[in-house]
This record gives structure tokens, C-alpha cells and sequence, in this order.
């Protein structure tokens, strides 16, 4: 999942229209804005950041608490580390934002900023539009990966088959019982 640095711009609005321009379509990257002021202790100062680094912190904080198919976001999982968020948006401003596939960061009294959106850059409505829905399937394919590479030259025969789904029914059913799939079916023809 590629976090791309959004730029430093003053509104919402000039955010909405510069990524409206470059029509990104793609459910492996996320963007968030605005920036964040951060204290930098080497030089005695304070510097206004993109929110990547924060983000990837989260992604590493969610990973470490839960699991990556779980919102890095709210409350829980998307707290930011920074003195302020270089503008407070309002609500219709995180809402226009949000619409645009640009993921906020949100400042309320009581936290600070946080990070308040889960949105991809794809443009299409459906359930990849959702990075934990993206980092959920990434780590599916890498680990029924895994899995099938252990049986890669063995004879394409139904024991081989079955040793297939003998690992890969136990792995989708550990994921769904850590709220990671609803349902599944495994098809192997």
C-alpha cells in the first residue's frame, strides 16, 4: 500500500482540486491532509510535515494491537502524533474530503489530530475503496502464497489437493474468527 504525500496547500478546497486534476485511481494508495505541525527537538523548532510518517505509524501500531484488515483510524488506531494539525477542519470540510477519496486528519479538543478517513484512491465504489479492505486481501495473497509454494513441485493430484486445503481452510478460518472475512469458500479446479 503506497501512502502518498499530499501537498502543502492552505484549504480543502485547493486539495480537492489539485487531486480532482490528477485523477489518481488506484486501491493500493491512500492520501491524507493536512499537514501536521511537529516538534523538532534537534534544531528547537517546530515543523509543518506531511502526515505520512504518522500514517505509517498507525498502519505499524494497527498491525501490533490487531490485525491489518482493521481501520487504521479513530480513536483506537489513528491517533497522531503531532502538536496540531495545520488547519482544523470542519465537518463539511472532512465530508468533501472524504467524498474526494482524500482521507482527513481530523482535530477535536479532547485528542488532537487523528487520522478520520479510510478511503483508497479508487474511484469506483466497492469494497477495495477501504484501505483496511486492501491491506486485508495483501496479506491473504501473501500468506495462501506461502502456503502454496510449500507444494509447488509435488504431483498436481488430490492428495496434494487436499493438502492444500487442509492448510489454507484452517488459516481463512482463523482470519474470519478475528473479524477479518464474514464468510469464505475455497475452489480449487
Amino acid at each position: 500500500l503506497y501512502i502518498i504525500a499530499s501537498p502543502n496547500v492552505d484549504t480543502a478546497d485547493e486539495i480537492i482540486g489539485m487531486m480532482d486534476t490528477i485523477g489518481l485511481d488506484s486501491n493500493y494508495s491512500a492520501v491524507y491532509w493536512p499537514w501536521i505541525q511537529v516538534r523538532d527537538n534537534d534544531n528547537s523548532t517546530q515543523l509543518f510535515i506531511p502526515p505520512t510518517g504518522e500514517v505509517v505509524r498507525n498502519i505499524a501500531l494497527t498491525d501490533n494491537v490487531s490485525y491489518p484488515w482493521f481501520a487504521v483510524a479513530g480513536y483506537s488506531r489513528g491517533l497522531v502524533n503531532a502538536i496540531k494539525a495545520v488547519k482544523k477542519l470542519t465537518l463539511d470540510e472532512r465530508d468533501g474530503l472524504y467524498k474526494m477519496r482524500i482521507n482527513p486528519i481530523a482535530t477535536f479538543s479532547d485528542t488532537g489530530p487523528i487520522i478520520w478517513g479510510n478511503k483508497t484512491l479508487q474511484i469506483r465504489e466497492s469494497a477495495l475503496d477501504r484501505i483496511n479492505v486492501r491491506r486485508l486481501l495483501i496479506y491473504l495473497k501473501r500468506e495462501i502464497s506461502r502456503i502454496a509454494a510449500t507444494l509447488l513441485f509435488d504431483q498436481n493430484v488430490d492428495v496434494t489437493w487436499a493438502r492444500f486445503t487442509g492448510q489454507v481452510n484452517p488459516f481463512l478460518s482463523s482470519v474470519k474468527s478475528r473479524l477479518g472475512l464474514s464468510d469464505y469458500r475455497v475452489i480449487l479446479d
